[in-house]
């Protein structure tokens, strides 16, 4: 694995660049404390292998990407109660972190498809950077976090205590995905104990992962913004997905002008293998347009 860094002010991103360099720009966004590994290297290979130049970075306090080690780890209730006073960002401080991967890449703009936190990211890039996004897709994703909210089940799965070994991170990943993944399909146990250990050893920092959490709840509704946009937007979620439920995807693709909303049965939190290729036949469809 190839890293670079995209620098901003006192922000240093890591990323990685992957297929033929003057193919179609895709710009990858992951999740909540997840790292650039959550994108499947075999995913990445089927986009590259369809033409893509694909990115993908660890988002700032995930990673090998800045940390805000300094402000250190924000309560349960600040999370809830007072989240714009602890958190020490916005998600428009991490889309302008996306701007500067754009920048460093040499791409004017880019298709841009975000996962989760990377679909609130994906968002909150098309509204204030217009003219960077070619496509937005957001995949299990929410523009409120007052919306499409967390069965209890999943809040305990994210609520397991942090790992202290690189094994044990390997076994919490598993039994996060397992809580929150697709009940539909097969579980790739092993991939997700193989990525678990490999982010340990790359960054392991969960009082980032509360950070991030607060930006989220700091930085507000999305869809009066998301009303101006007008790229074309795809909006993929499951319907048993049970950390931003599937109100979530629908309240996305209300919000866009034209936005085309794809719910896939018995798809929870995660990217099963099965759908793939579904997924990438509606971000190629949009690509293509």
């Amino acid at each position: 694995m190839v890293i670079a860094l995209a620098r901003r002010d006192d922000v240093a991103i890591a990323y990685e660049r992957l297929g033929p360099p003057g193919g179609e720009p895709l710009l990858l966004i992951m999740g909540l404390g997840m790292q650039l590994l959550s994108w499947p290297d075999e995913l990445c290979a089927e986009l590259t292998g369809r033409g893509y130049s694909v990115v993908r970075f660890d988002n700032r306090d995930a990673g090998e990407s800045t940390h805000w080690s300094q402000a250190g780890s924000p309560s349960l209730f600040d999370l809830l109660a007072r989240p714009r006073a602890v958190a020490p960002y916005r998600l428009t401080d991490m889309a302008l972190d996306a701007v500067a991967v754009l920048d460093a890449v040499g791409w004017p703009s880019a298709h841009v498809a975000g996962a989760s936190l990377g679909g609130m990211i994906a968002q909150t890039l098309a509204i204030g950077h217009p003219d960077r996004v070619r496509t937005l897709t957001s995949i299990m994703s929410t523009p409120t976090p007052q919306i499409g909210r967390a069965r209890l089940g999943a809040l305990r799965a994210l609520g397991i205590p942090p790992a202290t070994t690189r094994d044990e991170a390997g076994e919490r990943m598993l039994q996060v995905f397992t809580a929150i993944g697709s009940p539909a399909y097969p579980r790739d146990e092993a991939w997700l104990r193989d990525v678990g250990r490999r982010a340990y050893d790359r960054g392991h920092d969960p009082a980032g992962a509360r950070r991030q959490l607060a930006a989220i709840r700091a930085s507000g509704d999305r869809r009066p913004g998301l009303a101006t946009v007008r790229v074309p937007t795809l909006v993929v979620h499951g319907d048993a997905d049970p950390l931003i439920r599937v109100a979530g995807g629908r309240a996305t693709a209300a919000a866009v002008p034209g936005a085309r909303l794809v719910v896939h049965p018995g798809m929870g939190h995660d990217l099963p293998r099965p759908l793939w290729t579904p997924i990438l036949d509606e971000i190629g469809a949009l690509t293509a347009a």
